[in-house]
């Protein structure tokens, strides 16, 4: 049985403004950080929250040079860079402290939104009368309670659960990005 590949005109200008080889370096560098972050799960984590920090800090700079050259929203930009400014050298300072408070108010945000999704599924259910949104409700809610009484160990947690999907995810980037250079290959030669 012989592959067939057809492609709309559509297909073609996406292949050629999406090389496959970039969805090769993506793929291979999310496997390589998914493996850091199972190998050495806090040096990984406290490296990816320094960076930030340092991202944080010279986008904050930049902020407010690029007020010589445009002013416009300059309250916003001024306030927006201060912030930046103080968070980044605040996590270039504390880089441990950083991390854990910053792994624990993304686990406190991942539970108030489970509670919130799983009040909205358990409030549907009851007035459409669909037991299976209250299913849902009821695990979604119960899900983000038990983030919300265990963030710290969540947030410890967090890196491991990370690095299990950039492990999937960077394989599937790999066969895809083949599929894709296989698929480009056999359009050249047509």
């Amino acid at each position: 049985m012989a592959d067939d590949v057809t492609l709309s005109a559509q297909d073609m200008v996406e292949l050629q403004l999406f090389p496959w080889w970039l969805l090769l370096l993506w793929g291979i560098l999310a496997l390589l950080l998914g493996v850091a972050l199972l190998m050495t799960p806090g040096m990984t984590t406290v490296l990816l929250i320094t960076f930030m920090g340092a991202y944080w800090l010279v986008g904050g700079i930049f902020a407010l040079a690029s007020l010589a050259v445009d002013r416009t929203n300059m309250g916003w930009k001024i306030f927006l860079s201060v912030i930046n400014i103080i968070a980044g050298i605040l996590i270039l300072i504390y880089p441990f402290y950083a991390t854990l408070f910053t792994l624990e108010l993304v686990i406190i945000f991942i539970g108030f939104w489970a509670c919130f999704i799983g009040a909205a599924h358990i409030i549907q259910a009851f007035t459409k009368k669909d037991w299976g949104n209250g299913v849902i409700g009821i695990i979604s809610l119960i899900f983000g309670l038990l983030l919300l009484v265990n963030s710290l160990v969540a947030a410890i947690l967090l890196p491991f659960v990370a690095g299990g999907f950039a492990i999937v995810m960077g394989l599937c980037s790999i066969f895809v990005s083949f599929m894709a250079k296989k698929c480009a290959d056999s359009v050249k030669a047509a």
